[in-house]
């Protein structure tokens, strides 16, 4: 799977314990970090309307680009803390001193271009949010506001990108966006729960079940 997450282009189901003892069944991207374990358990594909949190996962994904999303993960409160709380307004006024001292800041991916792509992603971020009211009603329309409802039991069900993932990809690029590929996309839109990929044996697919209508992709 590859949420913007950078989860690899595959999954299992592996049985893991809680810290209660009391056993469930996750995705296995899982893993064992407890960082990745607590992503998957309360973030990972939750609906997500919130347009500073849409911003921060745009942000995010187009710095995981080529790297794992546990890295990304990791270094999740450095970005937090070097771009402005997430505050697409302020990241938009980031100036080029702004960007070289970015580039001394070891917590975050010291890539220019990654660095410089925030800012122009901030700056068309608005642009959308003036035009369509918020970003949310922006991204949303592209599922027809409902989550799609995957019904994933093997590796073979997983796709790395979509019609859909196709469409919102060409339609950023479009609004002056970059690293915003249609499987960075795919992954974006796996992550604030535009579609539940969790494998159906997973304790967290039945939670999202109800969050809208099953769909095919």
């Amino acid at each position: 799977m590859t949420a913007g997450s950078g989860f690899g282009q595959t999954r299992d189901m592996a049985a893991k314990k809680t810290p209660r003892s009391k056993p469930v069944t996750r995705c296995f991207w899982s893993g064992e970090d407890p960082l990745y374990i607590e992503y998957h358990d309360t973030e990972w594909g939750v609906p997500v309307h919130d347009d500073q949190v849409l911003f921060e996962f745009i942000l995010l994904e187009g710095a995981q680009a080529g790297l794992s999303w546990i890295t990304i993960l990791r270094k999740r409160e450095a970005y937090r803390r070097a771009f402005a709380d997430f505050d697409a307004e302020r990241v938009a006024r980031f100036t080029p001193k702004k960007l070289d001292a970015l580039m001394q800041n070891a917590g975050i991916v010291r890539n220019r271009l990654k660095i410089e792509s925030a800012v122009k992603n901030a700056r068309a971020f608005l642009r959308v949010q003036d035009e369509f009211g918020s970003f949310a009603k922006y991204q949303w329309r592209f599922v027809d506001g409902v989550p799609i409802q995957n019904q994933i039991r093997e590796r073979g069900d997983i796709q790395a990108r979509t019609a859909i993932s196709d469409a919102l990809s060409k339609d950023l690029k479009k609004r002056g966006f970059n690293f915003v590929g249609s499987t960075i996309m795919y992954a974006h839109m796996q992550a604030v729960g535009m579609v539940n990929d969790h494998f159906v044996d997973c304790f967290r697919h039945s939670a999202l079940a109800g969050k809208g209508a099953k769909r095919k992709r």
